[in-house]
C-alpha cells in the first residue's frame, strides 16, 4: 500500500524506486509538514542529500520555489544547511530561485552551469529541443587547457543571456 507515509519513508531511506512506487500509486509530490508548511518531501529529500529523488520529485509537481527561499524549511535552505553540492546544483537547474546573496555553497562557475542548464531546461522536464548538453569534468581532464574550456562556457552562457 502507498500512502504518504510510505512515500516519506522511502525518501529517508533513499530508496528511488519505493518513492517512484508511491508517486505512480497517486501519491502526490507536495504534501505540507502537518504545520501548513508545504515541500515536506523536496525539503526532506534535499537535506538527506537524495538528488535523484529531489529530481522525481520535481518532475513529478513538487514546488521547487517557496515564496522565499531563504526561509529555512525550504528545500534550497535545507540542502544548503546539509552541504548537499549535488542536490543545491539539481534544485538550481529546475529552477530555484537564490535569493540575493544567499551563499551556496556552489564555486561560481559550478553556479554559472546550473543556471545555464536551468535556461536549456526550460522547465526541467525535458532538454530544449535540439539542446544536446555535454559535461566535461574538468577536474579529472590532466592536461586539458581549461581556461579555453571555461572561455567557451562562459561564452555559451553570455550567448543565451538576455540583453538589458
Amino acid at each position: 500500500m502507498n500512502t504518504p507515509p510510505d512515500l516519506l519513508k522511502a525518501i529517508r531511506t533513499g530508496q528511488l524506486s519505493a518513492v517512484i512506487a508511491a508517486l505512480d500509486s497517486g501519491v502526490v509530490a507536495e504534501l505540507d509538514d502537518g504545520k501548513g508548511n508545504p515541500g515536506l518531501p523536496l525539503a526532506m529529500a534535499s537535506f538527506l542529500g537524495h538528488a535523484e529523488i529531489v529530481r522525481e520529485l520535481l518532475i513529478r509537481g513538487a514546488a521547487v520555489n517557496f515564496s522565499d527561499n531563504a526561509v529555512p524549511n525550504s528545500p534550497l535552505s535545507m540542502a544548503i544547511r546539509a552541504r548537499r553540492k549535488e542536490v543545491i546544483k539539481v534544485l538550481i537547474e529546475y529552477g530555484t530561485v537564490v535569493p540575493e546573496g544567499m551563499r551556496t555553497g556552489l564555486r561560481k562557475d559550478e553556479l554559472m552551469l546550473a543556471r545555464w542548464k536551468a535556461q536549456q531546461l526550460g522547465s526541467g522536464h525535458a532538454p530544449a529541443p535540439g539542446g544536446i548538453v555535454e559535461e566535461i569534468k574538468v577536474g579529472g581532464c590532466y592536461g586539458t587547457d581549461t581556461d579555453i574550456l571555461n572561455e567557451d562556457m562562459r561564452r555559451a552562457v553570455e550567448q543565451l543571456s538576455p540583453k538589458a
